[in-house]
């Protein structure tokens, strides 16, 4: 078995392990107690505070341990509206975001907040001019993931950090996916980080809030954590963790250049070896171990199936998902085919060998699954001679791409096809059919179920 899934939780770092192992004959009393076991738990939680600070940037009364990366989001965006509530009301947040700052921001609006979604490029990331342009006299804070979860796609945190110091706006940053990499660069306010995404335990997260920053800790107080967060401790997790991201970074510069490596062969070659796939994300400005494609006529949860069968661990951001069915709302505002969507993140100690053996399986994983889904009878009238209508209401993603694939050498060069979906999908995956065959979305039209999805022949 070769594990893919990295960027959604890291195997634990063999120096995890052993500091784990270690601090739970140490770490189980009380830190705030002053006999013998409790000083020698607040030392271990002291040190474990001190290297953390020490790998982030920060000042050690500055950093204050969560029970997650999410709640560590939850609590850094609560606490710093509620601290700037004077200043104003407007949130903003790019609209690649993982879900923890989006539900925030949701959590936000519906108590009265005004929220600023910021676009993104094709590639994943924001432009400063974007959030320079967002900012208000009223705006309280701002957010930006340091790197995207599903794409890799860094971010111009610095810049961006930068145009929120001048306009006296804190920047809280979503560093979980990078910090494992190195420190965030740039004059950032907040940052919320998590364990598990470098090779720690779960059950950790990281807040940083810097000194100077007006900060109203939401619920009930608490003498922990400097009120942050409620609750004992869980010291022998956190020594797990805090020693495991000092290992990693030291590891990191030359695992970095080598994951880098493999990523590249991956991004080069799928496209040769299996049709009809567009590589998604900044082929440059990207963490070292992510890789992500989408197939197109794939379901994406049946290629995963097909990749765990034959020994492989990967994720997918896709569109249509048995859970949802909806679509990714990061391949969405990236504007990029999402269908059949494939996440690669490759650990720490990834061989060249088991990329090698990934390639090539991948390619007949693909096909299988396009055989199993087939292409459907479409229900085709013919409007006129140059219009065909495709009645695919009641099918999710990939058919009703698979549909229009089917019956676009139907009609003439300038003809219409106008495909009927009720789908939430197929207002991504049409366009982005299109711009990968060349051919031109002309737009929706309403029709009486669903909408009409309205394509025109230009090959």
């Amino acid at each position: 078995m070769a594990y893919f899934d990295a960027a959604s939780g890291a195997p634990l770092h063999p120096v995890a392990r052993q500091a784990l192992q270690a601090s739970l004959d140490e770490g189980w009393a009380d830190p705030a107690r002053l006999y013998r076991e409790g000083r020698r738990a607040r030392m271990l939680l002291d040190a474990a505070r001190e290297a953390a600070a020490e790998a982030v940037g920060c000042r050690t009364d500055e950093l204050t341990f969560t029970s997650s990366g999410s709640r560590a989001v939850h609590t850094g965006i609560s606490g710093a509206l509620a601290g700037r509530r004077r200043v104003g009301r407007h949130l903003i947040v790019s609209a690649v975001e993982h879900s923890s700052v989006i539900h925030s921001a949701e959590v936000f609006e519906a108590g009265g907040g005004s929220v600023t979604e910021v676009p993104v490029l094709r590639t994943g990331a924001v432009t400063v001019d974007s959030y320079e342009g967002a900012l208000r006299a009223d705006t309280a804070l701002a957010c930006l993931q340091s790197a995207n979860h599903e794409v890799g796609t860094e971010q111009p945190v610095e810049a961006v950090a930068e145009v929120c110091r001048a306009a006296g706006v804190p920047l809280l940053v979503d560093a979980a996916q990078s910090l494992g990499w190195g420190r965030v660069p740039g004059d950032w306010s907040l940052l919320a980080a998590s364990a598990h995404k470098w090779g720690g335990p779960s059950g950790v997260g990281l807040l940083v809030v810097r000194k100077g920053v007006r900060f109203a800790p939401q619920g009930p107080a608490d003498e922990r954590e400097s009120g942050r967060a409620a609750g004992f401790e869980n010291i022998p997790a956190i020594v797990a963790a805090a020693a495991s991201l000092r290992a990693v970074r030291a590891e990191a510069a030359q695992e970095s250049l080598r994951l880098r490596e493999l990523t590249e062969l991956i991004r080069s070659r799928v496209p040769r070896l299996v049709p009809d796939v567009e590589v998604v994300g900044d082929p440059e400005r990207r963490l070292p171990g992510i890789v992500t494609f989408s197939c197109l006529y794939v379901d994406g949860e049946t290629l995963l199936h097909e990749l765990d069968r034959s020994g492989f661990s990967v994720s997918s951001g896709s569109s249509c998902t048995s859970s949802t069915l909806t679509p990714s709302h990061v391949l969405k505002a990236m504007g990029v085919l999402s269908e059949g969507n494939v996440r690669v993140s490759l650990p720490a100690g990834t061989t060249a060998q088991d990329v090698e053996r990934f390639l090539e399986v991948l390619p007949g994983a693909v096909a299988d699954v396009r055989e199993k889904l087939g292409a459907p009878v479409a229900t085709a009238t013919s409007a006129r001679a140059d219009s065909l209508v495709v009645d695919a209401l009641g099918r999710r993603c990939p058919i009703p791409v698979i549909e229009l694939a089917k019956v676009i050498g139907d009609v003439p060069v300038g003809g219409t096809v106008r495909v009927l979906s009720d789908d939430e999908a197929a207002r991504l995956d049409i366009p982005a059919w299109c711009e990968m065959r060349g051919q031109e979305y002309v737009g929706e039209e309403p029709a009486d179920h669903g909408t009409a999805h309205v394509v025109r022949r230009v090959t």
